[in-house]
């Protein structure tokens, strides 16, 4: 699903706990009012509300979003089949997540590793 050539243009995730819908729509490459309609159609993705009803994505919001972008826009699912898909895959959902985990993980790390080279 996510595979690295799908999404290779867009940016690493920072190690941080909590973001912004606006830097969630800069790493995933989406509006925020497109996030926010996700929400609404797709019921695993749930960010933490807070302060004014502000939201707040984790890591595992982030990298599902992608994956609903890359059903979505690279696969060419409509939002019915994405939802099928996604909810077709429960089982599956953890060792996707964790794949995507360990890519982005690699990623970070070799990064990383080129800075300290230099």
């Amino acid at each position: 699903m996510l595979e690295a050539g799908n999404n290779s243009e867009l940016p690493v995730i920072p190690g941080k706990r909590y973001f912004t819908i606006g830097e969630v729509a800069e790493l995933c490459d989406v509006k925020p009012h497109v996030l926010r309609y996700w929400e609404q159609e797709f019921p695993q993705l749930k960010p933490v509300k807070r302060r004014g009803n502000r939201r707040y994505y984790q890591r595992h919001d982030v990298l599902l979003i992608r994956q609903i972008r890359s059903l979505l826009y690279d696969e060419g699912f409509t939002i019915g089949g994405a939802r099928q898909r996604l909810d077709g895959e429960g089982a599956k959902d953890d060792a996707i997540q964790s794949q995507q985990i360990i890519r982005q993980t690699l990623l970070e790390l070799e990064d990383l590793l080129t800075l300290l080279k230099r």
